[in-house]
C-alpha cells in the first residue's frame, strides 16, 4: 500500500469535532461497555482493522468477555446479549446502512429513552466517521494500546 497522509499529524484541527464527540459520549447516558460493543459491531460492518483492534482491546479492558466479542458478528443467534444490547446492535446496523425501518425504531425505543437513543445515534455516527477516516488514511492494526487516546 502506498504511504498516505498521517491524518493524526496533519489533520488535528479537522479531527477536533470527532474528539469532542468522543468526550461527549464518555459522559453520555450510555454505558461505556455498550458503546464499546457498538463501536466494535460497526467496525466489523465497515471492516476497519485498526478500529477493531482498538475496540476489542478497550472492551476487554472494561471487562467484556472474549465469547461476547467473538460472537458479535452473529449476535442474532448468540444467547448471551441482553435485549437492550440486541436493540442497540439492530439500530447500529440500520443507521450504518443508512436505512432505518420503523420496526427497528420500534424495537430500540422499547429499551432506550429519547435521550439515550440520541446518544446511541451519535455513538453510531461517530464510529462510522472514525472507521471511514481510518480506511482512507490507514493506521497499522495491532498498534493500539488501551488508553492511548485518553
Amino acid at each position: 500500500m502506498e504511504k498516505r497522509t498521517n491524518i493524526f499529524a496533519k489533520g488535528q484541527q479537522a479531527l477536533k469535532p470527532l474528539f469532542e464527540m468522543g468526550s461527549y459520549l464518555k459522559n453520555s447516558s450510555l454505558s461505556a461497555e455498550l458503546i464499546e460493543l457498538v463501536d466494535f459491531k460497526v467496525s466489523q460492518i465497515n471492516q476497519c482493522a485498526y478500529c477493531l483492534d482498538m475496540h476489542y482491546k478497550d472492551a476487554r479492558a472494561k471487562g467484556e468477555t472474549e465469547q461476547r466479542l467473538y460472537g458479535l458478528s452473529a449476535w442474532r443467534e448468540a444467547p448471551y446479549y441482553t435485549e437492550k444490547e440486541r436493540a442497540a446492535f439492530a439500530w447500529a446496523e440500520a443507521v450504518t446502512a443508512a436505512h432505518v425501518p420503523d420496526e427497528v425504531y420500534s424495537q430500540v425505543k422499547e429499551h432506550f429513552s429519547e435521550a439515550e437513543l440520541i446518544d446511541l445515534t451519535i455513538a453510531v455516527t461517530t464510529i462510522n466517521s472514525w472507521n471511514r477516516i481510518n480506511l482512507a488514511f490507514p493506521t497499522i492494526a495491532g498498534t493500539y494500546k488501551v488508553g492511548m487516546f485518553g
